[in-house]
């Protein structure tokens, strides 16, 4: 179950990681000792869960690169102490990078998703461990928003609530889902009719040019308008009434428009 109260959790500086939720403290935790230790670690776990935040709070001067980046990593191996690699499951030739970890005994902290496995890992990286997925950690959800919230104030200047009133977390990539949303829907709180109008245009001008375009595009408009009326009158018979639709037109056009609904 989500948090409803959007709690004020501990807030590490240095890399926005939140620690409202005993995983996360778990993590912090770990983290913490691992800036203590000269050794090479893996923090695995889902897009959005933190690991780059905490690479970077356990080496806060290294070198950020994707694994992905091959060419640049073997340079900065060549020329750095110490290195974050993240997304270690893009590199093409992961033997290699290790190789030259040791040879040239480069403090590392890397990241991967939670189901990574690679036969020589255990050569390089003797501390690994694993940050759960949100929908696994309510307290940081509510913590997060409530940090994206402020973020969103001072973005666009507002010092209106954050409305979290039939607020359904997109937690599908985690932290990085549930800002998007947060943002937007802070946004479209205070919306007038004029500026939806604007997005809606913006969002067509690049759509239409096609035949049946005013009833393709329909549900722009009757989706929401149906799911605010359910939401808030909770009966098809009233909502048909204050739409001034039959009941049967009603049920068609939530028929049609199931997919969204």
């Amino acid at each position: 179950m989500i948090v409803a109260v959007l709690a004020v959790a501990a807030v590490v500086d240095a890399t926005n990681f939140l620690t409202a939720s005993d995983a996360s403290r778990e993590a912090f935790k770990t983290a913490t000792l691992l800036k203590t230790l000269s050794v090479n670690s893996l923090i695995t776990g889902e897009v959005g869960v933190g690991k780059k935040s905490l690479a970077r709070y356990i080496l806060p001067d290294a070198p950020i690169l994707d694994a992905s980046e091959f060419d640049e990593i073997l340079t900065t191996l060549e020329s750095s102490r110490e290195i974050i690699i993240v997304n270690l499951e893009n590199s093409p030739n992961i033997t290699r990078i290790i190789d030259i970890i040791n040879a040239k005994n480069v403090r590392v902290v890397a990241t991967a998703k939670s189901l990574f496995y690679n036969e020589h890992i255990d050569e390089v990286f003797s501390i690994k461990f694993d940050i759960p997925p949100l929908a696994q950690r309510p307290e940081d959800v509510g913590a997060l928003m409530q940090e994206f919230a402020n973020e969103a104030s001072l973005l666009f200047g507002s010092n209106a609530k954050f409305n979290i009133k039939n607020f359904k977390p997109d937690l599908s990539a985690n932290a990085k889902s549930l800002k998007r949303q947060v943002m937007i829907n802070y946004l479209l709180q205070d919306i007038n009719d004029i500026e939806l109008m604007d997005i809606i245009e913006n969002y067509l001008s690049d759509k239409i040019g096609f035949n049946n375009d005013y009833r393709n595009f329909l549900y722009l408009y009757e989706v929401p308008l149906i799911r605010s009326g359910l939401n808030k009158f909770k009966s098809q018979l009233q909502l048909a009434d204050k739409l001034g639709l039959n009941r049967n037109t009603l049920r068609k056009k939530i028929a049609d428009n199931k997919k969204y609904l």
